[in-house]
């Protein structure tokens, strides 16, 4: 018999404020674990990461051509590499050239990861970003020992044998994502079948202040022009002040500092005689790398909508257009580091994504520019009214944490 493994890669994020008191963690079967591990020896497998996130948003693009698309890179790559861990043979390999770690050793991939989920975990009280994975075995079936417990000592993975058969299976698991995405994600799965043998999930959730609010007094209703479809209005919120800016070739950029400029929101507005295509058809690691690279200080004025979205998708496809097809497959895929047995394959990869931009948080201690003198600064309007491109990026460890591209505003 062969048996199913379904990976389920789940992120929130929302953008505002937090409630008092709240306080930043990397769950751990329900527990606060402040981080342990220091060093930078994380950032090749950041730079992996970011790598796979990029092949992978361009795969979602095609997918879902003409679409909102908002996911989380990091919360993927922490999914699929709980399961790497048991994977062997030619699975192993693919899913090794798709995770882009082909120099990473599994230990290494292991130990970094454990200090990147510290890391990222480790921030302060206006800001909160929590990392939680879990393991879901069928009960009755054997699992290696090793593989469990890789993942419970690098990943923080919650480890339980469940009956799938039994009426509150899916309630268990799926009150799990509720309560990591602070009930923003209510369900992840919506059944079980008989052949399902393991689910492997993993949570991010996010929430910050602001570094500059916007002031609500200013949000007005503003035309947006979508992809396709006549225009809508739309609630946009507009401030002033400095920035760091790009000017690129047929596009600007400018980024948004979240509370102490932990994170950041990068966001890429392509001209009116251009097209939220033509830039997605440039954007590589690489590109991006460079454009970043190039932000400097500059005074504009910025209007950005008001926005909810939601997200969900089967990675299943874009997966295996990236190469990993064999670990789909009944009867080829390599999953003998999980059991003795090569009777596993995996069935979906399904991710669901959450996302809420609007105009609260704090105003940072130093709001003042202390650079050159005002009349130097270089002066810019961006005015987001039409598709554009979005990514949170930590700004200690310079992951990608969420990507996406926003083509009608909800």
């Amino acid at each position: 018999m062969r048996y199913r493994i379904i990976l389920t890669a789940t992120m929130l994020s929302i953008l505002g404020s937090l409630p008092a008191g709240a306080v930043t963690c990397y769950q751990t079967a329900g527990k606060c674990r402040r981080p342990a591990v220091e060093g930078k020896f994380y950032e090749s497998l950041v730079a992996a990461n970011n790598r796979f996130g990029f092949e992978l948003f361009n795969q979602l693009q095609l997918k879902d051509k003409g679409k909102n698309v908002f996911y989380s890179p990091l919360s993927v790559a922490f999914a699929l590499s709980m399961a790497y861990n048991g994977a062997a043979g030619e699975t192993k390999e693919v899913m090794r050239r798709t995770l882009k770690i082909e120099d990473v050793s599994l230990d290494q991939l292991n130990e970094q990861s454990a200090t990147l989920i510290d890391l990222l975990s480790s921030s302060d009280s206006k800001v909160e970003l929590a990392i939680a994975n879990s393991l879901w075995a069928r009960r009755g079936v054997e699992f290696k020992e090793d593989f469990l417990e890789r993942n419970r000592q690098f990943f923080g993975a919650e480890v339980a044998s469940l009956d799938f058969g039994a009426p509150g299976a899916l309630t268990t698991i799926n009150n799990w994502v509720s309560r990591n995405t602070k009930g923003k994600i209510p369900t992840i799965i919506n059944r079980t079948n008989p052949d399902d043998v393991m689910f492997l999930i993993n949570a991010i959730y996010f929430k910050s202040e602001w570094e500059n609010k916007f002031k609500k007094e200013l949000t007005k209703n503003e035309p947006f022009y979508p992809l396709s479809g006549p225009q809508k209005e739309v609630p946009m919120m507009s401030q002033s002040g400095d920035y760091q800016y790009y000017r690129g070739d047929k596009f600007q950029a400018v980024r948004l500092f979240y509370a102490n400029k932990v994170a950041s929101l990068d966001l890429f507005l392509p001209d009116k005689d251009s097209s939220i295509d033509d830039l997605l058809k440039r954007l590589s690691p690489e590109q991006c790398e460079q454009w970043t690279r190039s932000f400097h200080k500059a005074r504009g004025n910025i209007e950005i909508p008001r926005f909810k979205m939601d997200y969900e998708s089967s990675l299943n496809d874009p997966l295996k257009a990236m190469g990993m097809g064999i670990a789909f497959v009944k009867g080829k895929a390599d999953f003998s580091g999980m059991r003795d047995h090569k009777d596993l394959y995996i069935s979906e990869v399904k991710h669901k994504a959450v996302v809420e931009v609007n105009e609260e948080g704090t105003e940072a201690a130093a709001a003042t520019s202390v650079g050159g003198p005002l009349r130097a600064l270089e002066r810019f309007t961006f005015i987001a009214d039409h598709p554009f491109l979005m990514m949170i990026r930590d700004q200690r460890t310079t992951a990608l944490l969420f990507m996406g591209v926003v083509v009608d505003p909800k």
